[in-house]
C-alpha cells in the first residue's frame, strides 16, 4: 500500500516494541487489583501505590524528555524505559512484601516515564508536519493492539488455570523481554544541534513552559483542562457492571474497546493529516461528551456496547493526534521535552481526575459524575473552537 510507504523501520520497529510492552502490562491489568488483593493489600493501600507509581511516571516524563533533547541522545533513553518496565513485571512476583511491591510498581512507571519523550520525538523525526497523524496513528495503533492481545492471553491462561495469578506476571515477562530485544534495532541520527553538557536539574523541564512558542501554551492548556475531567476508564468499567454485566463481559467489553481503538487509530491519523489535526481532535472530544452524557443515562448492555464503540473511536481520534499536534507547534530541537512536559502534567491531572470522580460519585452518585464531565467537556470544545488555531511551527520542525 502507498500509505504503508510513510513508514519508516524506525517507526515500525518502535511500534512493535509498544506492542510488546503494552501486551505484557495489560496482561496484569485486568487481575492487578486482584493479585494484591490476594497478597494483603487494601483497596487505600492499592489506591496509594496506583497513585504514588503515576505520580512518579509524570515527573520523570518531563524530566527525561528535557534530558533527552539536552543529550541529543534519543534510543538510550527509549531502551532503558522498557528494559525497567520489563523486569518490573517478575519482580511483583517475586516478594510479596508490600515496600517490594512498591518498589517494582514504580520501576515499571518509572520506565515508561524515562522513554515516553524520546520514543515520542523519534516518531516526530520520522514524520512531516503532514504525515504526523499517520505516524502517531499508526503506532498508536499498533501499541493499543497490545491492550487486545495482552487480556485475552489473560482471560485463556486463567480459564485453564484459574487463580494462579503468580504465574501470570512470569509470562509477561516474555513479550516484556522481546520488546528489550527488538529496542537494540534502533540507532540515534546525528543530532544537527550540539548536545548541552550542563547538569539538567529535576524540575528544569518547567521552565520550558516560559520559552515555549504561545501556541504550544494555548493548545496544553486546553488539552490539560480537558485532562482534568477524563478520569480513568475504570469508571466506565464500574458503569458497565452497574448496569448488569458480570466480570466476564466488562473484561470482554474492555477489549472490544480496545479493539475498535487500535483499528481505527491509523485509518483516523491519515484522515487527520487531511482535515486537520485540531479538527480531528475535535471530533473526537465531541465523541467523548456523548459517551459520557450517555453513560448517565444509559442502563442496558446493548447501549453500554455503542458507547464503549464511540469510545474506542474516540481513543483513536485524541491520543496520537494530540501528540501529533504538539510535536508540530514545538520546535524539533525541543521536540522530547515539549511532548515530555504535556504528558508529565497529563499525568497528573488524570490523577487528580480519578480522585474527584471518585469523590463526586460517592458523594452525588454516578450519573453526576458523567453529567458533570460532559458538560465540563464542551466548554474545552468551545475553548479549542473559538480560541485555537490549527497551525505549524516552521522554525526547525523539519530534518
Amino acid at each position: 500500500m502507498k500509505i504503508l510507504n510513510y513508514i519508516s523501520k524506525t517507526v515500525w520497529v518502535l511500534s512493535l516494541i509498544s506492542l510488546f510492552t503494552d501486551t505484557a502490562s495489560e496482561m496484569l491489568y485486568p487481575i492487578m487489583p486482584i493479585y494484591l488483593k490476594s497478597i494483603g493489600f487494601s483497596i487505600v493501600l492499592i489506591g496509594v501505590l496506583e497513585g504514588f507509581a503515576e505520580a512518579l511516571a509524570g515527573l520523570s516524563k518531563g524530566y527525561f524528555g528535557k534530558l533527552s533533547d539536552n543529550s541529543g541522545k534519543r534510543v538510550p533513553f527509549v531502551r532503558l524505559g522498557y528494559t525497567l518496565s520489563a523486569i518490573s513485571k517478575p519482580m511483583m512476583a517475586v516478594f510479596i512484601f508490600p515496600m517490594w511491591i512498591f518498589f517494582a510498581r514504580s520501576i515499571d512507571r518509572f520506565g515508561k516515564g524515562i522513554r515516553t519523550g524520546a520514543r515520542d520525538a523519534i516518531l516526530s523525526d520520522e514524520a512531516t508536519p503532514e504525515t504526523k497523524g499517520k505516524i502517531f496513528g499508526f503506532h498508536r495503533s499498533m501499541d493499543t493492539l497490545g491492550a487486545v492481545l495482552g487480556p485475552v492471553i489473560a482471560l485463556i491462561y486463567l480459564y485453564f488455570y484459574p487463580q494462579q495469578y503468580k504465574t501470570l506476571f512470569y509470562i509477561a515477562f516474555i513479550p516484556g523481554l522481546l520488546a528489550v530485544f527488538a529496542s537494540f534495532l534502533l540507532k540515534d541520527k546525528t543530532q544537527k544541534h550540539l548536545a548541552k553538557k550542563k547538569p539538567t536539574p529535576f524540575f528544569s523541564f518547567l521552565n520550558y513552559w516560559k520559552t515555549s512558542p504561545a501556541q504550544y501554551r494555548k493548545v496544553v492548556i486546553g488539552l490539560l483542562a480537558f485532562a482534568l475531567f477524563n478520569s480513568s476508564d475504570i469508571f466506565l468499567l464500574l458503569k458497565a457492571k452497574q448496569a448488569g454485566l458480570n466480570d466476564t463481559n466488562v473484561i470482554g467489553i474492555y477489549i472490544f474497546y480496545n479493539l475498535v481503538y487500535a483499528l481505527c487509530s491509523f485509518p483516523i491519523g491519515i484522515l487527520a493529516d487531511k482535515i486537520g489535526l485540531k479538527k480531528m481532535f475535535l471530533f473526537g472530544i465531541s465523541l467523548f461528551a456523548i459517551v459520557y452524557f450517555g453513560m448517565a443515562f444509559s442502563k442496558n448492555s446493548c447501549t453500554i456496547a455503542l458507547l464503549f464503540f464511540i469510545y474506542g473511536v474516540y481513543a483513536a481520534a485524541t491520543e496520537g493526534i494530540s501528540k501529533a499536534w504538539i510535536s508540530n507547534i514545538s520546535d524539533k530541537k525541543d521536540t522530547a521535552t515539549a511532548i515530555g512536559t504535556y504528558s508529565g502534567f497529563q499525568s497528573i491531572c488524570a490523577l487528580i481526575a480519578s480522585s474527584l470522580a471518585g469523590i463526586i460519585w460517592y458523594q452525588f452518585g454516578a450519573n453526576t459524575t458523567f453529567m458533570i464531565t460532559g458538560i465540563m467537556t464542551i466548554l474545552v470544545i468551545i475553548y479549542f473552537s473559538f480560541f485555537i488555531k490549527d497551525k505549524i511551527i516552521k522554525n526547525d520542525t523539519q530534518t
